[in-house]
């Protein structure tokens, strides 16, 4: 579960109720309108989550450190170190949110943050100041995290409109 799965899955077991599994507008472990209990079993595929935004931060801050030195790389590894370093703590801010707008607005805000980190791969890239061999992995990451959270915010929004 590697792609864009990931992200409706997530989102469609954040709000399934773990008793009458019906698919309500509430968080895990609060109330469902017939009785249940949300399940917080969303909690595995959050956490791989988790490790795979990290994983991808550090591989960020490893590229930034093998980028020349030359001071027109500068702006562009610092750019590139905000933004890939942003996505997990977005998520992660995602994952405490305290109601269905809050999720979708902090999904969001990583989505853009991922998206971001692949432009400035790209940029740098094309400008010649790193190989694609160097780059080709965390492009392919960066797209498919950008993936995820397009399909979880698309999700959680398709359920508030239930």
């Amino acid at each position: 579960m590697r792609d864009a799965e990931l992200g409706t899955k997530l989102e469609f077991l954040i709000a399934e109720c773990g008793n009458c599994g019906t698919d309500n507008d509430v968080w895990p472990n609060s109330g469902c309108p017939r009785g249940g209990t949300v399940v917080a079993s969303h909690r595995a595929v959050s956490d791989e989550l988790k490790q795979r935004t990290k994983a991808f931060a550090v591989a960020v801050i490893g590229l930034a450190r093998d980028l020349p030195k030359a001071p027109e790389v500068h702006v562009l590894r610092q750019q590139l170190l905000r933004a890939g370093t942003a996505v997990g703590s977005q998520y992660r801010s995602a994952c405490r949110a305290k109601s269905r707008a809050d999720f979708i607005a902090k999904v969001t805000n990583a989505e853009e943050e991922a998206d971001e980190s692949a432009y400035w791969m790209e940029l740098l890239l094309e400008s010649g100041c790193v190989d694609l061999a160097r780059v080709k992995e965390l492009l392919a990451e960066a797209s498919q995290l950008t993936a995820i959270f397009v399909s979880s915010a698309r999700t959680a929004k398709a359920n508030r409109r239930r």
